[in-house]
């Protein structure tokens, strides 16, 4: 599938460069598998769960689950239930996928829907909130947002008051050869600017957005450590 410009990113591009902490995310990991789904829950009011697909849960247009991300998935559903967990991604469920074939297949591979929408990340709110319908999610806050790219996943969740997760993109070099160019050239940027140890990237850290309901990372973290990590796989292996 090849993806269409992105307007949508490109306009708010504007309202991130006045106000770059809006690429900041709440919390980041190496892998959505990292993430503490169950205290995010219970502590943070979150009631669903939003992830990008692309180098977030399976390798670029690949409909398989990546084995680094396998857990984490497996991890929200259990906390959430399947109907509040989704897919929104930028290509798959888009104007760019024919009759959504890709959605379809998606759905069919990793038992989640994918919001199809018509507006690209950092666009695509109503659809979302529509998607999961009043009785779940009264005000965006009530989800986290998860991906690997900051002036879409993260901008789009912290314009709306999500908690927002940022993830490492899953592959790279030979395995990450199918990734759309432009995005993979854009990401490296993004990451670069937000995490190198330089006084702009420490500046947008330090202003990152407040969540309704996160007391922050000092007070609750929301990354599993390898000891949480190894109890959950232990929960799920006695099933």
């Amino acid at each position: 599938m090849v993806q269409s410009l992105n307007t949508r990113a490109l306009v708010t591009l504007a309202s991130v460069v006045r106000r770059p902490y809006l690429a900041a995310p709440h919390v980041h990991v190496r892998t959505v598998s990292d993430l503490d789904f169950e205290t995010m829950r219970e502590r943070c009011g979150i009631r669903a769960v939003i992830f990008d697909k692309d180098n977030t849960l399976t390798a670029p247009y690949a409909t398989e689950i990546h084995s680094n991300a396998s857990f984490g998935l497996q991890n929200a559903l259990d906390v959430f239930g399947q109907q509040n967990v989704a897919i929104l991604s930028n290509s798959a469920g888009t104007k760019d996928d024919p009759n959504y074939e890709d959605a379809k297949m998606i759905e069919e591979a990793l038992g989640i829907s994918v919001i199809r929408h018509e507006i690209k990340k950092p666009g695509g709110l109503e659809e979302v909130l529509s998607h999961f319908g009043e009785d779940v999610i009264q005000n965006p806050s009530q989800l986290c947002m998860v991906g690997d790219r900051l002036l879409t996943d993260v901008v789009f969740g912290n314009l709306h008051g999500m908690l927002t997760a940022h993830c490492l993109p899953l592959c790279s070099g030979d395995s990450n050869k199918d990734d759309n160019l432009v995005a993979s050239v854009i990401r490296s940027a993004e990451n670069k600017f937000m995490y190198a140890d330089w006084w702009g990237g420490r500046m947008c850290r330090k202003r990152t957005l407040k969540h309704a309901y996160w007391e922050g990372n000092d007070a609750c973290t929301l990354i599993l450590d390898k000891k949480d990590g190894e109890n959950v796989r232990t929960r799920e292996n006695n099933k």
